[in-house]
């Protein structure tokens, strides 16, 4: 007769009676408040999560892991006593078995590594139940241990069909994926594009674009102009995106009519000022080369003086409104001095000059500067309202310029000139001029004929262990506006100070600095005396992970200065390649591992100066 081995179950049912706390447990007291909670939560979605025991005598079993939903269980058993009837699952839970001791200990002492963790799905189906039973979002998120966050995101998910749950259960979606569907609020539509992207690998927004392929997205410049408080006003419909805090706008057809009805009141605002004429642009941008307006004559309104005390307390309010600290009632008081300087049209001007009106990319109003369309140049010259241009030719319909455009290129050089000279008078608004064009991208507004070229100062891959200048590295964008008014900009820019202004205009520079010829740079160093230690430290994912082991090796034998046969040295070099390139990282980055190996003074003063050949 064959021997028999004993085999011993690793799961199985066990009435409650016959289950108890084992002393291996690490959960000996546990307030009756989470009892009572958990109880809950295990009535309304059963006992998702098993318990863990060592199996004893006469078929008992003593819980290692799981006391507090033993105690749990063993509650809602005095509170049902049919529980054996009614929920048997619960009367009877299921235990799993260690198959020894010195196992049942390890499973006591080791956080949830007796748990099974549960499938999204099934965390997403458990709280559904709990909530259709009742219970709130604060007593899920205590019954579950989860912040309520957490529970109202699942609980979106809970209300998705049963398909989409499924599919994610069997992996075939994402929970990023399933989290997508709950923009939906047509079932017929969720279920048609589950069966698409089922298993396909499709990305979350791909997934809200099928779904809502005609709806826009809070962050549209229509939204931003009309306001949602506008459009729901006007009984748009919206969906919300719990997951990415944020608003489909479902009637695209309703907010295109607010959006005009806004940028019509805007037009006739505007015509009562008394323009020749007012016409919406209806891009969210307008250029003079690629909108033609270059054909356009342009009118300039007369900038207005401030007095003394207006001056002085411009300066203040400018200086709050770039606290940002400034009110409600200081930010009009600001705009109606900026109103001064900006200047005003007059009837004149208006009488002859139009306006385009729009929309920007971020929802802002704006306007154009005062334009003269072509065919009615020609009264505005004699109205005396735009100046004839010297670079423009008669055309065929009047005698030929007596100035060729030789000529007219001569002239325009020596009126650059004029205003190259004055502008040598102020020294002081040439460097801040340059100071802001370096630090505002203008595109073809450019002040100065000056460009710049990219000069690398960062590594195409890993920068870590790598700490620069703020400056040279946060910097903020370089962003050119185009519905703004250049002049106000650089208004405002001076406004913050010569300091602001000098702080531009070096860290600009400096990160345009490429050294010159030898002797050049060889003076530049030895007055700024730069150090690549200081901002550098060699580490594992910087430098010693992408160079061989051979290599790291000798660079640890050199900085140590020990022989090749050194057992410091030997040991090292049988380290695999990932714990040579940790080594050497822990003796730049680590005093401890310094004084272990014994380094020296000197020998630490080598490692902190040390740099790959090929550095400076």
């Amino acid at each position: 007769m064959t021997k028999q081995t004993k085999i011993i179950a690793t799961e199985a049912r066990f009435p409650l009676e016959k289950l108890s706390l084992s002393p291996m447990n690490p959960r000996q007291d546990v307030p009756e408040t989470d009892v009572i909670e958990l109880a809950e939560s295990i009535w309304a979605a059963g006992l998702i999560q098993s318990i863990a025991g060592l199996a004893g005598k006469k078929d008992t079993a003593q819980i290692v892991a799981g006391g507090r939903r033993l105690r749990a269980l063993q509650y809602l058993a005095g509170q049902h006593p049919d529980m054996a009837k009614t929920r048997p699952e619960l009367a009877n839970p299921m235990v799993m078995l260690a198959p020894d001791a010195d196992t049942a200990e390890a499973w006591a002492n080791m956080e949830n590594v007796a748990r099974r963790d549960l499938h999204p799905a099934e965390e997403i189906r458990a709280y559904g139940k709990m909530e259709a039973k009742g219970g709130t979002v604060g007593a899920i998120a205590r019954a579950f241990a989860v912040n309520e966050k957490h529970v109202y995101r699942r609980l979106a998910l809970a209300h998705l069909p049963d398909a989409v749950l499924d599919a994610l259960h069997a992996n075939e979606i994402s929970l990023s994926n399933a989290a997508a569907f709950t923009v939906s609020n047509d079932e017929k539509m969720t279920l048609e594009v589950l069966e698409t992207v089922r298993g396909e690998g499709y990305s979350d927004h791909q997934i809200k674009q099928m779904i809502k392929p005609d709806s826009v997205r809070g962050s549209d410049r229509r939204v931003i102009y009309v306001t949602e408080a506008g459009y729901d006003e006007a009984g748009g419909r919206k969906t919300a995106d719990l997951f990415k805090e944020q608003t489909f706008f479902d009637d695209v057809a309703l907010l295109d009519e607010l959006f005009d009805a806004k940028l019509s009141e805007a037009v006739e605002t505007l015509r009562a000022e008394g323009w020749k004429w007012v016409e919406v642009h209806h891009e969210s941008y307008l250029s003079p080369y690629t909108h033609g307006l270059e054909k356009f004559g342009s009118v300039y309104a007369e900038g207005g003086d401030l007095s003394e005390e207006e001056g002085e307390r411009y300066d203040a309010l400018a200086e709050l409104a770039e606290a940002e600290v400034l009110d409600e009632k200081g930010e009009a008081e600001l705009a109606a001095l900026q109103a001064i300087l900006d200047g005003t049209y007059s009837d004149g001007q208006r009488a002859h000059a139009g306006l385009y009106v729009y929309v920007d990319g971020q929802g802002n109003q704006c306007v154009s500067g005062a334009l003269v369309k072509p065919e009615d140049k020609k009264a505005a010259i004699e109205a005396g309202v735009l100046r004839k241009s010297m670079h423009s030719s008669s055309g065929s319909d009047g005698p030929k310029s007596p100035i060729s455009q030789k000529l007219r290129d001569d002239l325009g050089r020596v009126s650059r000139g004029a205003r190259q000279h004055a502008a040598l008078r102020d020294p002081d608004l040439i460097i801040d001029l340059l100071a802001y064009q370096l630090s505002h991208n203008l595109f073809w507004n450019d002040v100065f004929g000056i460009t710049t070229t990219e000069v690398p100062n960062w590594p195409s891959t890993e920068a870590e262990g790598y700490v620069l200048d703020a400056r040279l590295t946060e910097n903020p964008p370089r962003n050119m506006m185009d519905a703004k008014d250049l002049a106000a900009s650089f208004r405002a820019f001076r406004k913050k100070g010569a300091e602001h202004v000098r702080g531009e205009l070096v860290r600009f520079l400096a990160a345009q600095f490429k050294g010159g010829d030898e002797t050049l740079d060889a003076l530049v160093s030895k007055i700024t005396k730069p150090d690549t230690r200081e901002v550098w430290t060699p580490t594992a994912a910087n430098f010693f992970g992408r160079v061989g082991g051979p290599y790291m090796v000798a660079v640890w034998r050199d900085l140590l200065e020990l022989a090749e046969d050194h057992p410091t040295v030997t040991t090292f070099a049988k380290l695999k390649k990932v714990e040579k390139a940790a080594k050497l990282e822990a003796l730049f980055t680590q005093s401890d591992l310094r004084s272990a190996l014994g380094v020296t003074e000197a020998q630490a003063a080598r490692i902190d100066a040390w740099l790959p050949e090929g550095m400076e």
